[in-house]
């Protein structure tokens, strides 16, 4: 919001002081704000800046502000005892749930907190939780097991805020969310197996890949200091405190060194940075990665041959869309299945998330209608919102909203304009390999597209004419025939580094 703020204001008028909390998660936002922030104080000597964060390299932000002052204030949370394994976990999962049970069995009352990577790890600790507290028996206390993960709904992820019963005890699985965007009153007990999933952005490949990494030491503080909110507390590290030491990173690799830059360039040149490269970031990115956002930029016609910005490009920037639409309850997975099926459209998945749209849409944008359909009304609502505000682009700059209808052609061949760099050919033996457009293309234990959509390869060269091509049939053997498409020559890369065999090498 802040960001936003400084595009139209670049002297933040209404604002005497800013603080900016929790510093140390390094979030791209907060990255591009600290370069706008210390160029800002050098114009507005009556400006006041508080950067505050549990877990700050104090001496390094001083640094960087100027050598400003460092404040130490004592917290008022209770004192966690960490304990460490004394040998690595082979199986941090196994390990993970053996603890939550001991800690239930063995300890005082109080809840637990355990983190692991993300959606799917998640539900299979739940599940396997929920099978081996069903073979203690029923002389066990209860353990009420919630799950709390992005694509869960609202309305489930807000049941770890409720108390345990008397007798009870609730164990919350979470990703990294629960280290310090929110906090859970209750828990006395925080099982840490000390790893998370990144995204990371590779710019020579243009591949993201979502990696499971150990945590740095800060993000291991913030977990413990979960413990201590309510009363004194455990934290279990199921890793070695010679590997706390000695391997993990102090700190956590800053957002802007991982990930694609597009959207962050694109709001950089509206505010009039137009020299990316010498911006006082205080940890600069790759130039390779700012040079590559520029370049998918330009094909995309946002910015033009100096590198500035084509008059429709920007106005405001939109989150994405997709989001997680779909979940799918451990309890009732078959009838989400059912539910979603409903929904399915074979051109693709940009269609099949379209047909969930207008379905909620004829229902008038019920949130039981989403219910019902194992929906997320959430990124349902963040669609809708970023729909009104692509019209309101439109109307502001005179255009005609029109609408495709049924015509999925239409819709297809916008989406191939959109995200043409994003085009893979499946081969299979036997038929016309398809042409497909992905939204995203994620390495976990092998290269995954997410949301596709098939494409004719014709679209391609009509909508990007300089990076496509006919291939000339004389000079090709009878398989390469069939496939008639070709991307053009790349002077910047050696042949062939397109694919994904090349990538992997």
């Amino acid at each position: 919001m802040l960001l936003r703020e400084i595009l139209t204001d670049e002297n933040l008028s209404q604002y005497s002081v800013i603080m900016l909390d929790e510093a140390h998660e390094r979030t791209i936002h907060t990255d591009v704000l600290f370069g706008l922030l210390k160029k800002l104080l050098k114009r507005r000597l009556d400006l006041r800046l508080i950067v505050t964060s549990a877990t700050l390299d104090a001496e390094k932000f001083s640094g960087y502000f100027f050598n400003c002052n460092i404040f130490t204030i004592p917290g008022r949370t209770f004192p966690v005892e960490k304990l460490y394994t004394k040998q690595p976990e082979t199986d941090y999962l196994d390990a993970a749930l053996i603890t939550v049970l001991q800690i239930h069995l063995t300890e005082p009352e109080g809840d637990i907190l355990v983190f692991l990577t993300g959606q799917e790890e998640i539900d299979s600790a739940c599940q396997s939780l929920y099978e081996r507290m069903k073979k203690l028996g029923k002389n066990v206390p209860e353990l009420i097991i919630l799950p709390v993960y992005s694509a869960l709904p609202s309305e489930m992820q807000s049941r770890i805020f409720d108390p345990a019963p008397p007798g009870t005890r609730k164990v919350v699985v979470a990703t990294n969310i629960a280290e310090a965007s929110l906090t859970i009153d209750g828990i006395y007990y925080v099982v840490d197996p000390g790893f998370a999933k990144q995204n990371v952005y590779n710019p020579k490949q243009g591949l993201e890949s979502l990696v499971i990494t150990p945590i740095s030491q800060a993000s291991a503080e913030q977990r413990a200091g979960r413990a201590g909110r309510t009363g004194p507390g455990k934290c279990y590290r199921l890793y070695t405190e010679s590997a706390f030491r000695n391997e993990m990173p102090p700190t956590s690799i800053p957002e802007i060194q991982r990930i694609n830059l597009g959207m962050t360039t694109l709001t950089m040149k509206a505010m009039g940075i137009n020299d990316l490269l010498s911006f006082d970031f205080m940890d600069p990115p790759q130039p390779q990665a700012l040079i590559s956002a520029m370049e998918q930029l330009y094909s995309l016609g946002a910015l033009d041959e100096e590198g500035l910005l084509t008059k429709l490009d920007i106005d405001d920037d939109c989150d994405d869309p997709n989001g997680n639409i779909f979940y799918r309850p451990r309890e009732k997975q078959a009838q989400a299945d059912q539910k979603r099926a409903k929904f399915f459209q074979p051109e693709g998945d940009h269609l099949t998330l379209l047909a969930v749209y207008e379905a909620w849409k004829a229902k008038n944008f019920s949130g039981p209608w989403c219910f019902e359909n194992f929906v997320q009304s959430r990124s349902l609502r963040r669609a809708q919102d970023v729909r009104k505000q692509l019209v309101s682009i439109m109307d502001k700059y005179k255009l005609d909203v029109v609408s495709a209808g049924k015509n999925f052609t239409k819709i297809r061949k916008a989406i191939t304009a959109g995200f043409f760099f994003h085009r893979s050919k499946e081969r299979s033996t036997g038929r016309q390999p398809d042409w497909v457009i992905y939204h995203d293309l994620v390495m976990t234990t092998k290269e995954y597209m997410r949301e596709v959509t098939v494409i004719d390869p014709k679209w391609l060269v009509e909508l990007a004419p300089r990076f496509f091509k006919v291939s000339d049939p004389t000079k090709m053997s009878k398989r390469k025939r069939q496939e008639r498409i070709e991307p053009l020559y790349d002077r910047y890369n050696e042949p062939n580094s397109w694919r994904l065999s090349k990538r992997r090498a």
